[in-house]
């Protein structure tokens, strides 16, 4: 039951001493909710973490709407939360946190909520968000917000189970300034379908240090953009285009390549891929044949628009394989991957990043000859723009199933604007196509590395807008059917926070490391850059004590 109490200060002082480890923690013991099976350390502390802060229910206040301030109780266990409803929108409450040391640049903002609801089961989501602001001295504290974005997940399976939900994963801030940390609920976002009222117990900041500066490839006047990494053996190549700003189809644009043999730290000199006359040329794709040489689709726009297919068996000389001709003319075709019984397969989009449709769609593209010809299926057409999945990323798994993502062009802050998933179990003869919980995106797109020893799926992004490279491993097994089932991402590097001065991550993969290029600055200087992040582990078994049941 749900009762308002006034709470004791020997129960505020209890609640508020607890951390994420001993409430709201992963408990193996039988909560519904999905695990991560990632070893923490390996992929969640990049941006290494200092001691966190707590607020209990206590330590905060009203700040829009009427939430009320309750106990949830069962038998002789009570616990003070705000009751958030799930039918009245605007309501939040605020807490204050001190400010951090100097050795800190960013924050995580996690919650812990729980309901005593009978209604409560897995098929029901919620979605909340957070409000930062920052009091800085000599500036008004409307200068330092920021507001997440939008958070779904899904409920338990049943009542009393408690929750921990990531909101932020990496907000920066200013050093010894107080933080105010709004949490608020948004029963009117599409994703949120659960009437009933949400108790919010505790609210957790975690103060992180920055993550490691990139590498830089290229660096110089220009505007160097949407660069593609791939891996020849333990050579690393980057294929890149440069023009005069964010256009496709400007003359000057030409794409370029450099090479490295030590895992990013130095780069050969550029190499000339293509530069047609009358077109602008760019990178869109890339991957290795049967032979294990590199492939490398370049769009090719000006009078017409083609797609031109290259080889390379050592990322300095580029031949020229093929330029196929397809019916449904793509805006791109993405990266390339091997799929047994059928070949080599890429996934391509049509239609108009400016247009709201219907007239979109997306499909495949397979080639049983090592590239020289192509076949073209459409998966899905007569898509409106909010339903679109555009330059999608593919990892095949086995038996069959190839999992992808792709992003959204939706631009309002809501779960609408979430990457896809699209699965298949017929070696791409058939999709299914349903929205994710990965919501801190912003015309974000993905690239995905599977790790086949462990199962774990790593998707690399870059936050457009917010200047975040992020990544999310998963157990690729426990997202197939379940695409609201990602767990939270976190930070791996920053850049610009410019919106389409920076972005487009790309990621390949040596030996146990992943590298990933994306490009970062200001028109019309921008350049190409490559984060090297150690590929994550799976959490180790839990092996019972000898004679235990």
């Amino acid at each position: 039951m749900i009762r308002a109490a006034r709470v004791s200060y020997v129960l505020m002082a209890m609640l508020a001493s607890f951390t994420a480890a001993s409430f709201g923690a992963d408990d193996s013991g039988g909560s519904p909710s999905e695990r991560s099976h990632v070893k923490p350390g390996d992929a969640a502390r990049h941006a290494e973490e200092g001691s966190p802060v707590c607020l209990a229910a206590n330590n905060m206040s009203l700040a829009t709407g009427n939430p009320s301030l309750v106990l949830m109780s069962s038998g002789s266990t009570h616990v003070p939360v705000w009751s958030l409803s799930g039918g009245t929108p605007g309501q939040s409450v605020v807490g204050l946190v001190n400010g951090f040391d100097r050795e800190y640049v960013a924050v995580k903002v996690e919650i812990v909520v729980t309901t005593t609801d009978e209604a409560t089961n897995s098929n029901e989501q919620d979605v909340y968000r957070v409000h930062l602001s920052q009091m800085v001295a000599n500036a008004p504290f409307t200068s330092r917000q920021v507001t997440s974005d939008c958070v779904r997940t899904p409920l338990p399976a049943a009542p009393f189970y408690s929750r921990t939900i990531v909101l932020e994963s990496f907000s920066p801030v200013l050093p010894n300034a107080p933080l105010l940390v709004r949490i608020q609920r948004e029963p009117a976002d599409p994703g949120d379908t659960f009437t009933r009222p949400v108790g919010l117990a505790m609210v957790k900041v975690t103060p992180l240090k920055a993550p490691a500066q990139p590498l830089v490839v290229q660096q110089g006047a220009g505007y160097d953009s949407w660069p593609m990494l791939q891996a020849i053996g333990k050579k690393l190549v980057c294929v890149y285009s440069r023009g005069s700003g964010h256009t496709i189809a400007e003359d000057a644009r030409a794409v370029y390549a450099r090479t490295s043999t030590d895992e990013g730290k130095t780069w050969t000199a550029e190499t000339v891929v293509a530069n047609t006359p009358g077109y602008g040329d760019v990178a869109v794709g890339k991957g290795l044949d049967s032979k294990g040489d590199m492939l490398l689709w370049v769009r090719r726009v000006g009078k017409e628009w083609h797609h031109d297919l290259y080889r390379t068996t050592d990322g300095v000389a580029f031949e020229l394989l093929t330029t196929p001709k397809l019916e449904v003319p793509p805006i791109q075709i993405t990266d390339i991957f091997e799929v047994p019984t059928v070949g080599l397969m890429a996934l391509w989009f049509a239609g108009n990043y400016g247009n709201d449709g219907p007239n979109h769609s997306w499909g495949t593209v397979t080639s049983s000859d090592d590239g020289a010809t192509w076949k073209q299926t459409v998966m899905e057409s007569g898509l409106t723009k909010d339903q679109w999945p555009t330059e999608p990323a593919a990892v095949y798994l086995g038996d069959g199933r190839i999992l992808a993502v792709g992003r959204t062009e939706v631009g309002a802050n809501s779960t609408t604007r979430s990457q896809f998933q699209m699965v298949s179990t017929d070696y791409g003869a058939t999709w299914k196509r349903a929205p994710t919980n990965i919501s801190d995106v912003l015309i974000s797109t993905p690239s995905l590395i599977l790790d086949s020893e462990t199962g774990l799926v790593s998707n690399y992004y870059y936050h457009r807008g917010r200047g975040i490279l992020r990544r999310r491993v998963v157990d690729a097994a426990s997202v197939f059917d379940h695409p609201l089932n990602w767990p939270a991402s976190e930070a791996v590097a920053t850049g610009s926070a410019i919106t389409v001065d920076a972005g487009n991550a790309n990621s390949t993969v040596i030996g146990k490391s992943h590298f990933v290029s994306f490009y970062s600055g200001e028109a019309a200087n921008t350049s190409i850059l490559v984060s090297v992040l150690p590929g994550p582990q799976a959490r180790s078994s839990v092996v019972s004590p000898k004679g235990a049941e």
